[in-house]
């Protein structure tokens, strides 16, 4: 399996490399068919006297879904142990899951006469949860010449991928997420899949609506 290795912020010694390789030594056990591993070194600063760290990311890439796991702590071979612990666990929940769904097959049927779901626990949403999805706020990060705030908001912007519920389930339980943002392929809905407990999952969906006549109007 190729490795990369890059740092941002922060050298990559020999040692950190020859760690690195012994360490996913464990993770070709469970992804035999990986070919590449990409980890990401980030060392950050701050101005507010916190405790630089070190963030290490690791992808998996190989044929199918990719895997990804991140891990921070002051010291970068923590982080590494802890971001190789995290994607050895995906991965394992992953085949834990394929020889679950071999033994008992759980995946959704679609009803096309009544339109009913069955096979997969969906909860529906609360008007309210899907108004606050829709038009909810939340506070940024004061810029560095303003009030110093604990909150970092960190944004990330991916294309949006068509699937069914049930992949969507599946790719996120790959990337170790508690959540995965897709467009269902059966609505075209904006729909968001999170885990609840065990292997039970609900779904969000985002539905559109026409506007009132009296705004179309004016």
């Amino acid at each position: 399996m190729e490795t990369s290795i890059v740092g941002v912020g922060v050298s990559i010694s020999d040692r950190f490399r020859t760690v690195v390789e012994e360490k996913l030594g464990r993770l070709q056990q469970l992804a035999a068919k990986a070919q590449r591993i990409d980890v990401k070194v980030t060392h950050r600063a701050y101005r507010n006297g916190r405790v630089p760290d070190e963030t290490v990311e690791l992808t998996l890439v190989g044929k199918g879904p990719v895997v990804r796991a991140e891990a921070v702590d002051a010291d970068k071979f923590v982080a590494l142990d802890l971001a190789v612990d995290k994607l050895a666990e995906q991965l394992r929940r992953a085949k834990e899951k394929r020889i679950d769904g071999r033994q008992h097959p759980r995946g959704a049927h679609f009803e096309k006469g009544s339109g009913s779901l069955t096979g997969i626990d969906v909860q529906p949403a609360s008007a309210d949860v899907l108004k606050a999805v829709a038009t909810g706020t939340v506070p940024i990060q004061a810029e560095e010449d303003e009030v110093y705030s604990p909150v970092v908001i960190r944004t990330k912007n991916f294309d949006a991928e068509w699937m069914t519920v049930e992949e969507a389930v599946d790719r996120m339980e790959l990337v170790g997420h508690d959540f995965f943002l897709f467009v269902d392929v059966r609505t075209d809905h904006p729909s968001v899949v999170y885990r609840r407990k065990g292997w039970d999952y609900g779904v969000i969906s985002l539905t559109t609506q026409a506007a009132p006549e009296e705004e179309l109007a004016s």
